[in-house]
């Protein structure tokens, strides 16, 4: 797999959810990704911008453009955060599950609208979630 082009922008307040949606559409778009995928990526982005920001305090996110031996082009979103971490994942990961009172789809419903998914977290060290969608 080849980076070809790759960008990192600082998630530190809720404004900046808006900006990592409007770029993640720039990159989709530049892609030539239809207006189902965009849109997909641009769910999951939301989502994982806002845990960053509301979960982990803050982060940043990392934009990678992507092409694979298949011939595929692909957009990657890494998001990083220094925040208290997940204690246990799969708990995380279930449906309906949150901390925060809210509807509990934020990290099972990103894996669902991407391609590939990986999370990482240790208790007080953050955590690291990153999404890629293939055209």
């Amino acid at each position: 797999m080849q980076v070809e082009k790759h960008e990192t922008f600082d998630i530190l307040v809720e404004s900046d959810i808006v900006e990592v949606r409007q770029r993640a559409r720039q990159w989709a778009i530049e892609l030539k990704f239809g207006i189902v995928d965009q849109t997909k990526m641009l769910t999951a982005a939301s989502e994982l911008a806002r845990n960053t920001l509301i979960y982990g305090g803050g982060g940043r996110v990392y934009f990678e453009m992507l092409h694979d031996d298949l011939n595929r082009s692909g957009l990657r979103l890494t998001f990083e955060d220094e925040g208290p971490g997940i204690p246990d994942i799969d708990i995380a990961m279930a449906d309906h599950y949150s901390t925060g009172g809210g509807l509990g789809l934020g990290l099972s419903g990103s894996k669902r609208l991407v391609n590939d998914f990986q999370i990482k977290s240790e208790p007080g060290l953050g955590t690291r979630v990153s999404v890629t969608r293939w055209k």
